[in-house]
């Protein structure tokens, strides 16, 4: 009996590193004069999405109102990071800020060459905590209420936000470009 190998190593999956989720800001009122920024340093990434409720009593009875999707993040603060300040004056002022979810282990093809697949919210920062230990670093949790499902696509990385992000693979070769 005779096997198709190829068969079964095209219906093997690969995990997606930690590293290569990567999420991405701006406050949605910057949109015409500054790109997305990536939080540098993450240490942890969470899009939880529940079907909590609050509930309502009525003359009626008890009316459900789902609770939306919430993205956390946890960092370490990175010395002249101004993403951080500007998602906090956006989280006081009230400001709409909008997110990017990009999977960098997932390149686009076709008419998405060169861009990654990403999910895309609006929303509200809803929470910005800064902890310290005497021996530690300096951490950043952000909480991030999106409005809405949000909108699946595909979104363009530059190689200097992908670098904020995570490190990437630099060659050997002395690099291009002015000294």
């Amino acid at each position: 009996m005779k096997f198709d190998l190829q068969m079964f190593a095209e219906a093997m999956k690969e995990s997606v590193a930690g590293k290569q989720l990567i999420y991405l800001f701006r406050v949605a009122e910057d949109s015409k004069k500054e790109d997305a920024s990536a939080i540098a340093f993450p240490t942890e990434n969470e899009r939880n999405v529940t079907k909590d409720a609050d509930t309502t009593a009525t003359k009626d009875g008890t009316i459900r109102t789902p609770s939306v999707a919430e993205i956390e993040i946890t960092s370490v603060l990175a010395k002249g990071d101004a993403i951080i300040d500007k998602l906090e004056k956006a989280m006081l002022a009230d400001k709409l800020v909008e997110c990017w979810e990009v999977n960098l282990a997932e390149e686009g093809t076709e008419t998405n060459v060169g861009k990654f697949k990403s999910k895309y919210y609006q929303g509200y920062l809803t929470e910005c905590s800064i902890s310290s230990e005497a021996e530690g670093v300096v951490e950043v949790d952000l909480t991030f209420g999106a409005n809405g499902n949000g909108a699946d696509g595909y979104a363009t990385v530059t190689k200097e936000q992908q670098e904020v992000a995570s490190y990437v693979y630099k060659d050997v070769k002395k690099e291009e470009g002015n000294v």
